[in-house]
């Protein structure tokens, strides 16, 4: 106990905060940097809407570029629990009950977006599998493909549900700790608000979401960015951190 009072700056590991704090803005420029790759630079060029036909053909003349997509989604993923666990260590002090609720809602947005990236893999079956293309009509294939596709796109919304509600509670501890500005937690915040209502948006009214995607995730892109960047280039100020993390063992005790 009078180790973690006389040195609350830095966690059990071992590992310095702001380690942590830089640690977790490089996890999440790869996230942020894989995500746009992923969706500006491959789905949305490859994938033509209520097309099953040109889809097929536009991902099989760039097939590796889909799997590229596909393994850069599982790397995400991978950094997407990296990042859960540099959360949790940065927000604890300020709600271990709220930091670890966090950690739960990232966990299952985590599971649902893993299947949405296997319905990316599965895209590939009845377009390059050689026993499927030996026994099912070349348009069969192609709906097939395209079923992946729409199934992928109804997963990664659920999962963003998580996520968002994710972001409202990081906000929420943000803006509360000291440590970072207030306005971050804000932008956090105005984020997970937008993925809420563009994933319910998608599944209660598909008309006002064709109206309000891409613009409504601008918000969530500036704050997700904001934050990013505030951990890279700032990191968490540590007397701050340090005097929520023993008032926190205070209260522990």
């Amino acid at each position: 106990m009078s180790q973690l009072l006389s040195e609350p700056s830095t966690p059990s590991n071992g590992t310095p905060i702001q380690t942590w704090a830089r640690w977790a803005g490089v996890l999440y420029l790869i996230i942020i940097a894989i995500g746009l790759f992923g969706e500006a630079g491959i789905r949305n060029t490859l994938i033509v809407p209520g097309d099953s036909v040109a889809t097929a053909h536009n991902i099989l003349a760039a097939e590796f570029l889909w799997r590229v997509g596909v393994a850069g989604q599982y790397l995400l993923l991978l950094c997407a629990v990296g990042l859960t666990m540099a959360w949790y260590v940065l927000l604890r002090p300020v709600s271990r009950h709220l930091a670890l609720l966090l950690v739960f809602f990232a966990l299952v947005s985590l599971a649902v977006e893993s299947v949405s990236a296997l319905h990316l893999q599965a895209v590939l079956t009845p377009l390059s599998g050689a026993a499927y293309l030996h026994t099912a009509d070349p348009q069969q294939a192609y709906a097939a493909a395209y079923l992946s596709v729409v199934a992928h796109a109804g997963a990664f919304g659920l999962a963003l549900v998580f996520f968002g509600v994710e972001c409202l509670i990081a906000g929420y501890l943000i803006r509360r700790s000291g440590f970072f500005p207030a306005a971050v937690g804000w932008l956090m915040q105005l984020a997970g608000l937008c993925y809420l209502l563009n994933s319910f948006a998608m599944v209660l009214f598909p008309p006002l979401h064709a109206m309000l995607f891409p613009a409504i995730l601008v918000p969530s892109f500036i704050g997700e960015s904001a934050f990013c960047l505030w951990l890279l280039i700032k990191g968490v100020d540590v007397p701050a951190w340090r005097q929520r993390a023993a008032a926190d063992v205070s209260e522990a005790s």
